[in-house]
């Protein structure tokens, strides 16, 4: 039997983070009501020193998801919402059962589709799409700033409708009288300009996610691609994934 390995003097700092890592997760799941358990507790649950659980603590108040509160104890400060990676959906319907999702329309018009743009939705080059620009809260909190190209004939079609509160995906589908089928997505953290944090009121250079995503059809034809920019520190990205059969079982 190998010996195993001697055991490796870890700082207190990487073991505050490794802690704060799975209370991050248990806030995030409503593993907690609204109070943490004490120090001591927490201490005992996690193997860690008293001094390793504050730096933990710490470090997720910076982060704003705790509040330590003389006399009264550890707090949630805020939850995130869960924003899903293996389903294609809308913002209404994903944060469905959490509050009413409101748009607010800063731009819908017909633009001459950027060539990157017109190369990825199949359109020839120099053909005018349907840009939207939207800003879109949860209740009054805003979370996220969306900006969309839609192919032409859809789109043209789309301008008609009410677009404060319906998701283009629904529309997309109604008009085109067919279901979507399957979308190509990128996921990048990026610091927010100074006009982006203020229209998503946040501090500069805060932390947004950046989504971008070419949707189609169930035909397989693409029809709508988005730059989608959300709060950080509102949404988490969530997906369930399986592995295909690994290389050592077939050989």
């Amino acid at each position: 039997m190998a010996a195993e390995p001697a055991p490796v003097r870890r700082l207190r700092a990487d073991q505050a983070r490794r802690v704060a890592d799975v209370l991050r997760h248990q806030i995030h799941a409503g593993a907690f009501d609204e109070v943490l358990p004490g120090e001591q507790e927490l201490a005992a649950e996690y193997s860690a020193s008293r001094n390793t659980v504050r730096e933990a603590l710490a470090l997720l108040k910076d982060e704003g998801l705790i509040d330590r509160v003389p006399k009264v104890g550890t707090r949630v400060a805020q939850r995130k919402y869960d924003h899903g990676l293996d389903a294609l959906l809308g913002l209404q319907e994903t944060l469905k059962g959490h509050g009413t999702v409101r748009n607010e329309v800063r731009a819908a018009m017909h633009v001459t589709a950027p060539p990157a743009v017109a190369r990825r939705l199949g359109v020839a080059p120099g053909e005018r799409v349907v840009y939207l620009e939207r800003l879109r809260h949860l209740a009054d909190l805003p979370l996220s700033l969306d900006l969309t190209y839609l192919v032409p004939d859809i789109g043209t079609e789309v301008l008609g409708h009410d677009l404060e509160t319906t998701d283009i995906f629904v529309l997309l589908e109604q008009i085109s009288g067919q279901s979507l089928g399957s979308a190509d997505l990128a996921l990048e953290a990026v610091s927010a300009d100074p006009h982006t944090a203020s229209t998503l009121e946040i501090p500069d250079s805060a932390p947004l996610l950046m989504l971008e995503r070419l949707t189609r059809l169930d035909d397989g034809r693409p029809v709508d691609l988005e730059y989608i920019r959300m709060r950080g520190d509102r949404i988490t990205m969530r997906g369930s994934l399986t592995r295909s059969t690994p290389e050592w079982k077939v050989i």
